[in-house]
């Protein structure tokens, strides 16, 4: 797999829209992620649907595509950052005129869980790195300072994170490889199968993995979909985050440890990113070597130019 465009990192000043592409946030959560941006000395701007309270999605379908399109086209934005995920992001991605897009300055893209569905979308329409990381409408984002600062290091001095090395990560496969990373929740990995977010090959990718509240035996429906739609061939390496309201940890990694086993590529776990606390950020679509002994994720270049 071919590395991505990296946008340009952030600087203090700069604007920031704040986009709800899936579900919608609570104001009181909505409020406070977005003072802690102002604390960086970004200016966060809502998107006009972005505080819609709807019964599980943030507005329409055209409101919610609306909005993030009109977010990556405006130049005056340095980034877009989603308000939270949820449900939802799917149903909004053929609205989206990508073609437009194409003509648009590259920016820094945020979010995770829902948000997987627009990674892929704007990896395979747009050619651009993003960010898999926190978001400022989640419930754990304001309280939890170490997730904050990896996040704001990623953004404004991502050299300073250019390497992951979570205190729990450790091996179920040993051995290191090299690709590009890719992934997110593994059920949005899985639902995108057949749609217009369906990778053909991840030959050489590093495939990221996590998920929350799906109990072992749906985590097996899912990743046996995906084996079975040829996703894991020419895979390099897998490196699987966390698992939380899962089921009892033994038995989620004894299912990785069945399904992913015999690859014949390293296998990492308990990488600290997704639904977690401390949940790292995690640049997808560039080049990195995952070392699945020492638990490590290097990548060649920072997140941001």
């Amino acid at each position: 797999m071919t590395p991505l465009h990296r946008p340009r990192r952030l600087v203090p000043g700069d604007r920031v829209a704040v986009v709800s592409p899936a579900g919608p946030t609570p104001p009181a959560n909505l409020e406070a992620g977005l003072g802690v941006l102002r604390s960086w000395g970004l200016e966060p701007v809502l998107a006009p649907h972005a505080a819609a309270q709807g019964a599980y999605l943030a507005g329409s379908d055209a409101e919610r595509a609306a909005d993030f399109e009109a977010a990556w086209a405006d130049p005056s934005f340095a980034a877009v950052v989603c308000a939270r995920g949820g449900y939802g992001a799917q149903r909004m991605l053929d609205r989206v005129d990508w073609v437009r897009l194409r003509g648009a300055e590259p920016k820094a893209f945020v979010g995770f869980s829902d948000i997987t569905a627009v990674h892929e979308a704007i990896a395979l329409n747009l050619g651009t790195a993003t960010v898999h990381g926190p978001m400022p409408g989640w419930s754990a984002f304001v309280a939890d300072a170490a997730m904050r600062e990896h996040l704001r290091l990623t953004l404004f001095e991502p050299e300073r994170v250019q390497t992951l090395a979570p205190p729990g990560a450790k091996a179920i496969v040993g051995g290191t490889a090299e690709g590009v990373t890719v992934g997110g929740t593994l059920t949005l990995l899985a639902s995108g199968i057949g749609t217009a977010e369906h990778r053909e090959s991840l030959s050489g990718a590093l495939l990221l993995l996590e998920d929350v509240g799906e109990a072992p035996y749906r985590l097996d429906r899912a990743l046996t979909q995906l084996l079975r739609a040829g996703w894991f061939d020419g895979v390099a390496g897998v490196v699987l985050g966390s698992w939380t309201d899962c089921g009892p940890e033994a038995e989620v990694r004894a299912l990785f440890e069945d399904l992913l086993g015999g690859l014949g590529v390293p296998v990492a776990w308990d990488f600290g990113f997704g639904h977690c606390p401390g949940s790292l950020s995690v640049p997808l679509g560039l080049k990195g070597v995952l070392d699945a002994d020492a638990g490590t994720l290097q990548f060649g270049a920072p997140a941001l130019r």
